[in-house]
């Protein structure tokens, strides 16, 4: 690990010490330190600008990053505590401590930073966050958006989507974004984070035109993401592709396609059919069956609890002979026996809420995917292939999914690349620490090395022209 090295020295004479607060601060109260404290570290020869940007936490604790930008220290995780009115900054990778008092009329924090046994004194000054809500902070982005209607011929459906594109004649190479599990706008929005978004905004910016849709049933697309099974959702990626190669803009030779987790394995199977893509990129693909998958979820989820292993193995059980009934079963016995389990599960459940849940059960693309194996047909994928996934994945954890996946592409495709990705999450998020602080919260984003991962081996399919993608 990098270990930061922030040189200082004690000046003495300057008129600064450890001092106690003008305001005392009652017991159980909370200091305001959310925002920017900024101040100047005496160094031998001069001064450092830092800042430590402090973000309260919902459970009476705060998130802190320090950074200094002329030792082009960005983000870097601090810890921090406080006791009554006493402040205490750690930040472990430089080895360095801050401790001081807050003094809430002038808002500021006075005292002592140590690092190396050397000890400096520090007063930081408060500064509110900045605000990204004001009038003209969003900014138009440096490419063309363009809402867009495409057809799945197969299915008889259309979907609604966003296309973007790079400024210039073109032709550029495209992708096709794919979602996860579950019915997701073309954004794959889950709270503040939109993972499909950001994606495609950043790929556009250098030079890659984007195709995003929403899923069946969401927004003004047609059809229902409940009876669409994963096999079904092939002929959706095969109609987006047809419409880019309609475009004028992209080089038809140059289409490939970006899927998370189930979207990766719709990917792949897209690659084994007539007229495939280009290429696929595999975000936390799936490498085991959907039963499989379900099943070491569930285990991870009840270790979570601490739970008895007698408790858990009884779960285990139980749950996958759920799963063998929804499989082999016809629909209508197994949404009997399927409603009589849970109501022997949870004896409070009344029978109705027991088939409404039975019924949610045992949906066409639930009793599709615990059958699903992703390595089946993957021999038949012929073009070049980049697996993805994050080792903070805990959905589906590198060393059971992307091991599978990469075992079998690699017997049969030669161009087959795999990456793990250190504290990259299954939503392809960085570590907290490296979150944006926006309006004095913590914001999800896309993890940069991913992005930067996806256009580089993007470029070197190019090679060995290097102008496909600006960096």
């Amino acid at each position: 690990m990098k270990r930061w090295v922030i040189w200082v020295v004690l000046l003495t004479g300057c008129g600064i010490g450890f001092v106690r607060a003008n305001d005392s601060v009652p017991a159980g109260e909370t200091l305001p330190l959310g925002g920017l404290w900024k101040g100047k570290l005496l160094v031998l020869g001069g001064e450092l600008d830092l800042t430590v940007s402090v973000v309260p936490l919902a459970n009476g604790k705060y998130f802190a990053a320090l950074d200094v930008p002329a030792q082009k220290v960005n983000r870097m995780a601090t810890d921090i505590t406080v006791r009554g009115d006493s402040v205490l900054l750690h930040m472990p990778a430089a080895g360095s401590r801050y401790a001081a008092r807050f003094d809430g009329t002038k808002r500021e924090l006075v005292g002592i930073w140590t690092q190396g046994g050397v000890k400096s004194p520090l007063r930081l000054r408060y500064f509110p966050m900045p605000s990204v809500n004001g009038p003209g902070t969003r900014l138009a982005p440096p490419y063309r958006e363009e809402e867009v209607v495409f057809n799945n011929a197969v299915s008889r459906l259309n979907f609604s989507g966003s296309l973007t594109v790079p400024p210039g004649a073109g032709p550029f190479p495209a992708v096709v974004l794919v979602s996860d599990l579950g019915a997701q706008d073309r954004d794959g929005t889950v709270g503040d984070y939109r993972m499909m978004g950001a994606l495609a905004d950043y790929l556009t910016r250098r030079g890659v035109v984007v195709l995003r849709y929403d899923d069946r049933g969401v927004g003004q697309s047609g059809g229902s993401t409940a009876t669409a099974t994963t096999a079904m959702r092939v002929s959706d990626v095969q109609g987006a592709i047809n419409f880019l190669r309609s475009r004028l803009e992209v080089n038809i030779a140059r289409i490939g396609v970006v899927g998370h987790g189930e979207g990766a394995n719709v990917a792949l199977l897209a690659a084994g059919q007539p007229l495939p893509p280009a290429f696929v990129v595999s975000l936390a693909g799936y490498g085991l069956t959907g039963e499989q998958t379900l099943l070491h979820q569930l285990v991870q989820e009840q270790r979570s609890q601490n739970l008895a292993p007698a408790v858990m193995q009884a779960a285990y059980e139980r749950q996958r002979t759920m799963y063998d009934i929804i499989r082999l079963t016809n629909p209508a016995q197994a949404h009997s026996i399927v409603s009589n389990m849970l109501r022997q599960d949870q004896p409070s459940l009344d029978p109705q809420a027991a088939q409404k849940a039975a019924s949610q059960l045992l949906t066409p693309w639930q009793r599709y995917f615990l059958a699903f194996d992703p390595v089946e047909d993957l021999n038949e994928v012929r073009c070049p292939v980049l697996l993805l996934s994050g080792t903070a994945d805990a959905v589906a954890p590198v060393e059971l999914h992307l091991v599978a996946l990469e075992k079998e592409l690699k017997s049969s495709n030669r161009q087959t690349v795999a990456k793990r990705l250190p504290g990259v999450n299954h939503l392809f998020q960085p570590a907290k620490s490296e979150w944006t602080l926006m309006n004095g919260e913590m914001r999800p984003l896309f993890s940069p090395l991913a992005q930067e991962t996806i256009r580089q081996w993007m470029v070197d399919l190019g090679k060995p022209s290097k102008t496909l993608f600006a960096k």
